[in-house]
């Protein structure tokens, strides 16, 4: 706002934020059944916009047997106690990026 005693204006600031990129991409795991796989990647910032982990199609969400964790711009994915059933694609979104191993 700016005043100058009889007159008046004001203005606002309005912030997008900035779309994530994906500067570290997931590597492929092998391991031994029973074992766990983590995979990670990192984003070039920190940020709000929704992350997601898929095992082929299906969206993983952290529980007993997977966890996910965010730690600043990186994020990680632990399958615990693997089976054959678990082998497939992994993939990570952000926005319009995507990683996959």
């Amino acid at each position: 706002t700016c005043d100058t005693g009889d007159q008046q204006t004001t203005a606002a600031v309005q912030l997008k934020e900035a779309a994530a990129t994906i500067v570290e991409r997931l590597r492929d795991v092998a391991t031994y059944e029973g074992e766990d796989a983590v995979f990670e990647c990192r984003l070039s910032r920190e940020t709000a916009q929704d992350a997601q982990w898929f095992l082929g199609d299906v969206p993983l969400q952290s529980n007993e047997m997977n966890e996910i964790r965010v730690q600043g711009t990186r994020h990680s994915l632990i399958l615990r106690k693997v089976t054959l059933e678990d082998c497939g694609s992994i993939s990570f979104k952000v926005g319009q990026h995507s990683s996959a191993a």
